[in-house]
């Protein structure tokens, strides 16, 4: 018969006409189910962290590397958020940007709005966390 996988032990292999189109009806109740279950999380998508930027950059010319960093994480509607921190000597400091349609209420950065854009323009992806 059909047997493309490794029978487990409790299975039984139809041996009838009968048996093999009851196993292809519980098949398609469970497909049916499993498609329900992707056109739902289809819907809910948009709200999901879907799009990333990272910008890393030494806002202190002449010390140190590249420590600091700004993230971006946008959902498919460019809702969500951008984190920077500035790493120095003598501490580090943390801030966070709330982001609605693409769009920042406060000031961005020079690379806070670089990584906005990078954000907006690219799907997760290894290439998206790359420098610069």
């Amino acid at each position: 018969m059909f047997n493309f996988a490794k029978k487990r032990k409790s299975e039984k292999v139809p041996e009838t006409l009968e048996e093999a189109l009851a196993v292809f009806e519980s098949l398609e109740g469970k497909i049916k189910e499993l498609s329900g279950r992707i056109e739902e999380i289809e819907k809910s998508k948009p709200g999901f962290f879907q799009k990333l930027g990272l910008i890393r950059f030494n806002p202190y010319k002449g010390m140190g590397g590249d420590q600091s960093f700004s993230l971006a994480m946008l959902d498919g509607e460019n809702n969500g958020f951008i984190v920077t921190s500035l790493s120095g000597r003598s501490g580090n400091r943390i801030f966070a940007k709330p982001i609605n349609n693409g769009k920042s209420s406060y000031q961005l950065s020079e690379e806070e709005g670089q990584a906005l854009e990078k954000a907006k323009n690219s799907l997760i992806n290894k290439s998206d966390l790359s420098n610069g």
